[in-house]
């Protein structure tokens, strides 16, 4: 599971990246959306099997990964 900083094709606006999801379905993944949404203060979605969170929010993203049970990597710049 990557964490990873984007902001291509979005208009220079940043976004965290959560991608490389094993063996967990949609409503998981909303589940945490939910959550990091809430702890960040921030929109986010589910995309494409991925979550999307607005902003640069990984280190918070990572702590929320870790508390689920999830070995969360920080990848790209």
């Amino acid at each position: 599971m990557d964490i990873i900083r984007s902001t291509a094709g979005r208009g220079g606006k940043t976004v965290t990246l959560v991608t490389g999801f094993m063996g967990i379905g949609l409503p998981e993944k909303e589940s945490l959306a939910k959550k990091m949404r809430a702890a960040c203060g921030c929109g986010g979605t589910v995309k494409d099997g991925n979550i999307e969170i607005q902003g640069d929010q990984r280190e918070t993203v990572a702590r929320i990964l870790s508390e689920a049970g999830f070995r969360p990597v920080m990848a790209g710049g």
